[in-house]
């Protein structure tokens, strides 16, 4: 085993970001594809860029995760333990939410609603409800050639930390190289060449392939669909939840959204 003073110094990961390579192999002529490199926050030079390469895929997500809690490791906890601080601070909070029931109004009385499936869909119900006329009540402002499908998508999700609006193929390719490339990274976009659609861009196997979100209307109702219609959601939201917990017609689940800053 070699003594501590044959050790190197490699990189200060407090002033440094840590990135995945694209063949490695063939590029930078490295042992194997799995490659990583660390780069100075505030250098812009090719000569502080620290290479590295893994055996594997796994390998190499090990390494870059641990640099990256080794950074953000504090903040991270501090944001986990910080819930529980505020629920500790507050007990009568939990108190009265452990007392809540559900309810019915739907009929001439109301009553409460012992069975946890029946709770479950009503307040499904009174979700989209709730959605539907936020929807209406934001369309009410728009001009009046803008219609109230429109104006609902934009509603909903322009401001998920998922959706990047103007984004071309290239920029999207880049941006989730950047985050890295591992299966379930994505992205939603507005589509280039179709105004009216757009794209989810996903990472699968170190490949980052494009879907078209088709929008389908039946009945005067907006919907949009990534397989034709078969499974129809009222707006984005709905469709990216949907593909979180279930793959569907993609390669694998959307795991992790792509932000406009990498760790």
């Amino acid at each position: 085993m070699k003594e501590p003073r044959h050790l190197q110094f490699i990189a200060e990961f407090s002033d440094s970001d840590v990135y995945t390579l694209l063949s490695a192999k063939k590029v930078y002529g490295a042992p194997t594809d799995y490659g990583f490199c660390v780069k100075a926050s505030k250098s812009n030079s090719a000569r502080d860029l620290k290479l590295l390469c893994a055996d594997d895929e796994q390998t190499r997500t090990c390494w870059v995760t641990a640099m990256r809690l080794f950074k953000y490791g504090m903040q991270l906890y501090q944001n986990f333990v910080q819930p529980y601080q505020k629920q500790k601070s507050s007990p009568m909070r939990s108190i009265s939410e452990n007392s809540l029931v559900a309810m019915d109004f739907s009929g001439h009385k109301s009553r409460v609603i012992e069975n946890p499936s029946e709770a479950l869909s009503v307040a499904v119900e009174e979700g989209l409800s709730w959605r539907r006329k936020s929807c209406h009540r934001l369309s009410s402002h728009g001009s009046p050639s803008t219609s109230q499908s429109s104006m609902s998508s934009i509603a909903i999700h322009v401001a998920q930390p998922w959706f990047h609006s103007k984004l071309s193929r290239d920029e999207a390719q880049k941006l989730i190289t950047q985050q890295g490339l591992i299966d379930g990274v994505f992205l939603v976009r507005d589509s280039q060449s179709n105004p009216r659609t757009f794209v989810l861009s996903l990472c699968h196997t170190q490949k980052i392939k494009h879907f078209q979100i088709v929008p389908v209307e039946e009945n005067s109702e907006l919907f949009y669909s990534l397989d034709d219609g078969h499974t129809r959601f009222t707006d984005l939201l709905q469709l990216v939840e949907f593909y979180q917990l279930n793959r569907g017609v993609l390669p694998c689940k959307l795991k992790h959204h792509c932000a406009r800053i990498t760790l």
